[in-house]
């Protein structure tokens, strides 16, 4: 059974209510539990239990294992024990399990040292043994037990050796270590009366022991199993024989005896076989009468040691006290003062200890980061120019009119540049995205949307799929709404059921096998997307199914309409009401933009389950592996580099002591070279002694020792210059290997972006009040940077998501703070989000001042200023340039004066109609 905090899980018993109303009311609803078959009247209760039981705080009582929740350590105990069972020697249980039943001792170890120690040399029949036959070890299996009264009768062994009825059953008469197994018995007289060396055991060789990797230098002789012991049979005594420590230790002993027996609470109570298991192996489970005497007598003499031991300790003497003598009386009175003190000494002390931790305890600095909420902003950080309210972020996002539909949008466009590769599909950025989707014109059409319903429509034809799936589904709910309605016509946007089913047979019946081709501008792709829709859709995956096809195949009055429709960017009324048949090619313009974010994001749910888009994210996984590699020794030779530099550098220094003694050799060979040319000059004087021509060619040996040392130093001098040149000149080349090595990590981890953005989405972190923050760029098959290190981007903002359900729980649970008024506190009244609202940063100055508002002290913002400053460069580049395109695009209109159509300028200019797909495959 789990425990949690030491103490065992008690399962809930049904209320005696709902007990009665099992008798009166069978049928009543009531919530089951089904792993622990616990029964609750309401949900509150079972939702409460069932938190409890999904708390990482349970035990398993088996292995000790912690951290885990209820169902986990169930688990875990049922692994074990079943383990433990199959390892456990069979015929060895009955015998143990008998030898525990009843028995009175404190603590299992105890218990399951006495049960060691009883049968570790003692042996049953079925068990199987290692057998050691002169240092060979044999596996092998006990036929017969025969007990100390077969020990001095060679004979009387040797009859029993053939098998057969009488002396089978004679021998099942013998019950081997009856007495040896009884722990009622002392150890000391069990040994006398059935001694476990007297027992003699015929035992089948089986095999021999596998050699084990630890045991190497204790080999198998080469002809040990030439002898012709296996196979045979062989009476052999407990000496010989010994248990795999796999099958029979104190630790599996300790581990089965747990899993198999029980106590009560109470002072003294019994160790008992549970039920089941003491049924299965024929052990008695009514205690007799004698073992309960015994037991109650135990019971009561450690009851009453107990009570002794308390009232000597506290209570009141007992017995009559003799009377005192006055100076007795006095001593007495003065030990029980000096008592008092030294209570009274001991209790304020241990008070000024518990101040003084109190204390020191409130003095402990708080270590940084910690839990983003404990953060409080103090005066002096409000002083030094802290941020105390976020920048205010716009909520002006694409088609956030109603709710969910952004998110739809963005998860589309998401999809869509993410796997380009295997779509066969150029980047585009989220604008171009927006600008085609609310493109109403019938003509000129856009390239983008057709391109990417047509890459959507190919792909899903490899997905399977059900042949009129949306036909069979609306006629269900048609049959339904009759049902409920009194046969009343099912009338929808003004067009009956039965004429839209009709129209729906016409169009696109052979969606699978219309060639749109990219060389005639994908025609036909409106027909086949609804063919697409009509196989693949349902009511249940697409619930705006029957509107969107009645919109795609009926058309208002001509009169609803304006004259000039071709080019016309106004879309039908969502209320209007639709009379005639018409086709998708000229209707899919007129779609409101939901319906058409709502089909993208249904084709691309469908098409996650390709095996083009499953084969394009196993490849991104084998090359996120690959970069990991090769970042690994890509740092590697990094810092190998950095090392050899730190050596040169030492290598380059020059010696000051070194340049200075050269300086001062060089005066020194001046002066002599100035004594050489005056000696020189004043040789040819007559009046020169023999001395001074001794002292002058004294003078010239020292002036060309002189000389012959400088050049030494000279030549050093430039072996060591040259030395500082190859120096400076290998730690240039290194330098640069290394800024190499820089620009490839760059790239290294741009490619990792691109990959792991292939195969999971995740936010870049989430700020103190676990809003999420998102950026797009660079993931899949876009890039951060274009040729000649240009900045690309695809989104070029920084969106921010409020807080999940999940994330808003723990915010709740916070009941001590107002987290909603510090919410509106820093965050400001409108910048509060909710879970599925988003806002957007899309200026540089708002950016820098969100920067400037996290707290690097919280572990949640500092992750994500991490993360932040990370990708800083290629976040700012990307917002810049989409300023700039805009700023480009809104001066378009201006410059197309001359250029101007009946609409009113030239649409085919919009960057999201210029647009083309340079991947698109030649052959579709």
């Amino acid at each position: 059974m789990p425990t949690c905090r030491r103490k065992r899980v008690v399962l809930t018993e049904p209320s005696t209510a709902l007990l009665h109303a099992a008798r009166s009311d069978p049928t009543r609803e009531v919530f089951y539990l089904k792993e622990t078959g616990e029964i609750f009247e309401t949900y509150e209760a079972y939702a409460a239990r069932m938190s409890f039981y999904r708390l990482k705080q349970f035990q398993c009582e088996v292995t000790g294992k912690s951290g885990l929740d209820y169902f986990q350590a169930v688990d875990s105990e049922k692994q074990e024990a079943r383990t433990m069972h199959h390892r456990f020697s069979e015929p060895l249980k009955p015998a143990v399990l008998k030898a525990v039943q009843w028995q009175v001792m404190g603590r299992l170890d105890h218990l399951v040292e006495a049960v060691y120690e009883r049968f570790k040399d003692r042996y049953f029949k079925g068990e199987r043994v290692v057998v050691d036959l002169s240092g060979t070890k044999y596996y092998a299996v006990v036929e017969r037990v025969y007990p100390p009264k077969y020990s001095s009768d060679m004979g009387a062994r040797d009859a029993h050796k053939e098998s057969s009825s009488s002396s089978t059953s004679t021998l099942e008469d013998d019950v081997p270590h009856i007495i040896g197994g009884d722990l009622k018995i002392p150890t000391k007289d069990a040994l006398a009366q059935d001694s476990p060396n007297l027992y003699f055991y015929w035992v089948h060789i089986l095999e021999l022991e596998k050699d084990k990797s630890h045991e190497k230098k204790q080999a198998t002789p080469k002809n040990a199993d030439k002898d012709g012991k296996v196979g045979s049979l062989m009476e052999v005594q407990c000496g010989m024989m010994s248990r795999d420590r796999l099958s029979f230790s104190k630790s599996i002993l300790r581990r089965f005896i747990r899993d198999c027996v029980d106590r009560e609470a109470a002072v003294a109570s019994p160790w008992t076989v549970k039920p089941a298991i003491a049924k299965r192996y024929g052990l008695e489970s009514i205690m007799p009468e004698e073992t309960r005497k015994g037991v109650e007598s135990i019971k009561k003499g450690e009851i009453d040691k107990r009570k002794k031991v308390w009232e000597d300790k506290e209570g009141p003497p007992t017995k009559k006290q003799k009377k005192m003598t006055p100076a007795q009386e006095e001593r007495a009175e003065k030990r029980e003062r000096e008592a008092r003190e030294k209570l009274e000494k001991q209790k304020h002390a241990k008070e000024e200890a518990e101040r003084l931790a109190a204390e020191k305890k409130k003095k402990k600095p708080v270590r940084y980061p910690t839990e983003d909420l404990d953060v409080r902003l103090a005066e002096k950080d409000k002083k030094a120019g802290m941020k105390v309210q976020r920048p205010l972020a716009s909520r002006d996002v694409p088609f956030n009119d109603t709710p969910g539909t952004f998110e739809a949008f963005l998860l589309g466009w998401n999809f869509l540049v993410v796997y380009g590769q295997p779509l066969h599909l150029s980047s585009f950025t989220l604008d171009e995205f927006e600008h085609a989707i609310r493109h109403s014109a019938a003509d000129p059409p856009c390239a983008l949307l057709a391109e990417v319903h047509s890459t959507l429509i190919y792909n899903l034809r490899t997905v399977p799929f059900q042949r009129h799936s949306a036909l069979v589904s609306l006629m269900r709910v048609h049959d339904e709404l009759v049902k409920q309605q009194d046969d009343s016509e099912d009338i929808f946007l003004g067009i009956p059921f039965e004429e839209l089913t009709a129209a729906m047979a016409d169009v696109g019946n052979n969606w699978e096998r219309v060639p749109l081709r990219h060389t005639e501008g994908r025609e036909g792709w409106e027909d086949a997307l609804v063919g697409c829709l009509k196989d693949h859709a349902t009511v249940t995956n697409f619930p705006r199914l029957r509107e969107v096809l009645t919109r795609l195949l009926f058309a208002p009055e001509p009169s609803a309409e304006s004259p000039s429709s071709s080019s016309s960017r106004v879309s039908t009324p969502i209320s209007s009401s639709l009379v005639q048949r018409s086709i998708p090619a000229e209707r899919y313009y007129a779609l409101p933009p939901q319906d058409k974010i709502a089909i993208l994001s249904f084709m691309c749910n469908m098409a996650i389950s390709s095996k083009s888009i499953h084969a394009h994210m196993e490849s991104c996984e084998e090359q996120l592996t690959a970069l990991r590699k090769e970042k690994i020794d890509v740092n590697r030779m990094k810092k190998q580099y950095i090392e050899e530099m730190s050596a040169l550098k030492e290598e380059s220094k020059e010696d000051p002591a070194a340049v200075k003694n050269g300086i001062d050799q060089d005066v020194v060979m001046a002066d002599l070279s100035d004594l050489s040319d005056a000696s020189e000059g004043g040789s040819e004087t007559p009046w020169t002694s023999n001395g001074k021509k001794n002292s002058a060619r004294q003078k010239e040996l020292r002036l060309k020792a002189a000389t012959t040392a400088h050049a030494k130093q000279r030549e050093a001098a430039r072996a060591k210059q040259a030395s500082i040149k190859q120096a400076l000149s290998d730690h240039r080349r290194l330098d640069e290997e290394v800024n190499k090595l820089e620009r490839r990590l760059e790239g290294i981890e741009r490619e990792f972006r691109k990959l792991l953005g292939s195969v999971r989405v995740k936010p870049l972190g989430r700020d103190r009040f676990y809003n999420r923050i998102w950026w797009f760029d660079g993931m899949g098959s876009a890039s951060l940077v274009g040729s000649g290190g240009v900045a690309q981007y695809g989104t070029g903002r920084l969106f921010i998501q409020g807080p999940s359900e999940f994330d808003m729980d723990l915010l709740e649970q916070r009941k001590n703070e107002d987290i909603d008024g510090r919410r509106r506190e820093e965050e400001g009244e409108s910048g509060v989000l909710g879970s599925s609202e988003w806002a957007v940063y899309s200026d540089l100055e708002e950016l820098d001042e969100f920067v400037a508002w996290l707290n690097t002290k919280g572990h949640r913002e500092v992750a994500l200023k991490t993360a932040l400053t990370r990708w800083w460069t290629h976040i700012t580049a990307g917002i810049r340039r989409r300023i700039a395109d805009l700023n480009v695009n809104a001066r378009l209109p201006e410059a197309r004066r001359s250029a101007r159509t009946k609409s009113g300028y030239d649409i085919t200019r919009e960057p999201y109609m210029t647009w083309t797909n340079r991947r698109a495959v030649a052959s579709s």
